[in-house]
């Protein structure tokens, strides 16, 4: 693979929004290159769930074996490194990597993912995506009806406790800090048993990313056996310089087919999509990467 080649897209992200498109135009008989950096946000989520034919697979045995099943398409190439630069030449993209290598595309896939911001709790990123969780259907079966907590507050703490209610009756908000509760939330989550901790939270007490106590600024201790919270996040920087638009909860403006604002750029996966899932970002892989072959048929056809 010269430093000069060409290909009909450039995936930037080879992990499941990736490669599912990746399949697809390998089965589309497309010449694609997919560029990835091995950083996959779900790296120590001991299991995946709510996939069909995977529940219960970890998330690196799924990833392995798309991408083996992906790349027995010989148009299909895979490149483990990061993109730095996207520059759009006019009638290419033109992508540029961090060992210098540069690749010509005539669209561009972005399945790069969102990079989480998690807050400084000590123990709580040691146990994000192991007993610290985003996604109630993704592993709320496995602590369903244990004793839960929601490190949330406002609109956000309010709809998430109403969310993991359903998993479990023993279950606590905390606001880590003063309430910003309605009071009509206030008196929501009352009447649903729910109490309510205002006090900092200081540390995630536990084992092996298994959180067994939450230890509060005034030194009490809540035991939990998982904690689901929502924690705010970034697009890489890849993404930040292409100038694409952003909905008002920082995930790319796409329409129905994966299109961002900018001509030539599609999207895919956890960063256009607040349902961050492994189905949902397969689904959505495989849609954008439909749409974009149609579209490069059509423009072949146009150029005849």
């Amino acid at each position: 693979m010269s430093s000069t080649s060409t290909f009909d897209v450039i995936i930037i992200g080879g992990s499941y929004a990736g490669l599912s498109a990746g399949m697809t135009f390998g089965r589309s008989l497309r010449r694609v290159l997919i560029i990835d950096g091995g950083k996959p946000c779900n790296a120590q989520t001991p299991h995946s769930h709510n996939f069909l034919t995977q529940d219960g697979s970890t998330p690196r045995e799924i990833a392995t074996l798309a991408k083996s099943q992906v790349l027995r398409y010989p148009t299909v190439t895979f490149l483990d490194g990061e993109a730095t630069q996207i520059i759009n030449t006019g009638a290419l993209f033109q992508v540029t990597t961090t060992s210098g290598r540069t690749f010509d595309g005539r669209k561009i896939l972005l399945a790069t993912g969102i990079r989480d911001r998690l807050p400084s709790i000590a123990g709580l990123k040691e146990s994000w995506g192991i007993s610290v969780l985003h996604c109630p259907y993704c592993h709320g079966y496995e602590v369903a009806g244990r004793r839960l907590g929601v490190l949330a507050n406002g609109d956000t703490g309010y709809e998430l406790a109403k969310l993991i209610g359903h998993w479990s009756k023993t279950l606590t908000l905390f606001t880590n800090g003063a309430s910003t509760l309605s009071a009509q939330q206030q008196a929501d989550i009352k009447k649903w048993g729910v109490p309510v901790v205002e006090q900092e939270l200081t540390m995630l007490d536990g084992n092996d990313g298994y959180i067994r106590e939450v230890v509060l600024n005034d030194g009490s201790r809540v035991a939990l056996d998982a904690i689901f919270t929502r924690a705010p996040f970034e697009q890489p920087a890849i993404v930040q310089q292409l100038g694409v638009d952003f909905t008002e909860m920082n995930f790319i403006r796409i329409d129905e087919f994966g299109k961002t604002s900018v001509d030539g750029i599609f999207a895919a996966g956890d960063n256009s999509s607040p349902m961050r899932s492994v189905s949902n970002a397969v689904a959505m892989g495989t849609k954008a990467a439909a749409f974009l072959n149609r579209l490069l048929i059509d423009e072949d056809l146009k150029a005849l």
